[in-house]
């Protein structure tokens, strides 16, 4: 099926004509409400250009698209190719007040959080805030209206652990919670228990997908995480430089691989469990410094290393993902690095 909106990245078009091709079941959304919170975020935003594909496809059955967030400028410059359809409804607010809609709501997508250390680091309190008081408000929702719940939580809540063998969703290590990134793990780990109470005390259909390092179109390249500031060189055609010597790895999962399982959970994920969402293979920093500068539009980018030691500027709050779970559910993360942030650099120099 060939759907093409005028302006959109053709990256992201392609994105979604690949996860459509995973499932022929997609008119299980048709006519149906859905609601996603943090709508112009990276993960939300995905699903929300899934739902306007959809709805281009079958335009006599539309999916009914609540897209909240804070910012409408932000939304509005996110989407502004659908922002005026009549399926499309933003609604603009703070996620931690009380939300009213009066028509039924079938599904619910709490993806409204701070997700770059760089802001939550600055802005605590509101972090903490922001995911436990908006959390309970969107549970409370979905109990009010019946709706099947999708909470987006993180790795994060594993905590540290020094093993090195892949991390299941029976497996946690040690947490601080005094530590200074304390305000975001804790709190995810409470929006965890409270889908839990309210699977067991009002039987909502909650379901926890526990998110590792993603990336794709529409990442924040100035929002302080290491493949962040390595795209940023590769764009600006500058060499990539490191601020250590780049040991440290990281599991990065594709924006389409994530929402292919989320929609996956939408539907299939059991209420009251929690899945790894992410990739099982880990590639340290600096094979992926050198991975973008391979890619990169300047021939001879070279990636510079710090003199010693240099300094570390993210900690590894996790390993990579067993992905048993997701795996029984028929997902698989598909994209490989060279592949993925190839995309990615060709998004952004196409827009």
């Amino acid at each position: 099926m060939n759907v093409y909106i005028e302006g959109k990245s053709l990256i992201i078009e392609q994105d979604m004509k690949d996860i459509f091709n995973l499932r022929d079941d997609w008119q299980r959304f048709s006519g149906k409400s859905v609601l996603i919170t943090g709508a112009a975020g990276l993960l939300a935003a995905y699903l929300v250009e899934f739902f306007a594909w959809l709805n281009q496809a079958w335009s006599d059955d539309p999916v009914r698209l609540y897209a909240l967030a804070r910012d409408e400028k932000k939304l509005k410059d996110r989407f502004p190719y659908f922002i005026s359809r009549s399926w499309f409804m933003p609604v603009i607010q703070d996620v931690c007040d009380p939300l009213l809609i009066e028509t039924p709501i079938d599904f619910i997508i709490h993806a409204a959080s701070p997700s770059s250390p760089k802001y939550y680091l600055q802005h605590p309190v509101s972090t903490i805030r922001t995911n436990t008081l908006g959390t309970l408000n969107m549970l409370e929702l979905a109990r009010q209206k019946g709706a099947r719940f999708l909470f987006m939580s993180s790795g994060a809540v594993y905590g540290h652990g020094d093993s090195q063998n892949a991390i299941d969703e029976t497996d946690f290590g040690t947490q601080d919670p005094l530590e200074i990134y304390a305000c975001y793990s804790e709190s995810k780990r409470v929006c965890e228990t409270l889908c839990a109470a309210y699977v067991r005390q009002y039987g909502v259909q909650a379901v926890i997908a526990r998110i590792s390092h993603t990336y794709g179109p529409g990442i924040d390249l100035s929002d302080g995480r290491v493949f962040s500031d390595l795209l940023s060189d590769s764009l600006a055609g500058r060499d990539i430089k490191l601020h250590s010597q780049g040991t440290s790895s990281r599991p990065f999962c594709y924006i389409a691989d994530a929402t292919s399982a989320f929609l996956t959970l939408l539907l299939e994920g059991s209420a009251g469990d929690a899945y790894n969402v992410g990739m099982d293979s880990e590639i340290t920093i600096l094979d992926l410094a050198r991975l973008i500068a391979s890619l990169s539009s300047r021939e001879g980018t070279a990636v510079l290393l710090p003199e010693g030691d240099g300094e570390t500027t993210e900690i590894r709050a996790s390993g990579h993902f067993d992905i048993t779970k997701m795996k029984n559910l028929g997902w698989y993360p598909k994209t490989t690095p060279d592949i993925g942030f190839q995309r990615v650099l060709s998004h952004f120099r196409d827009i």
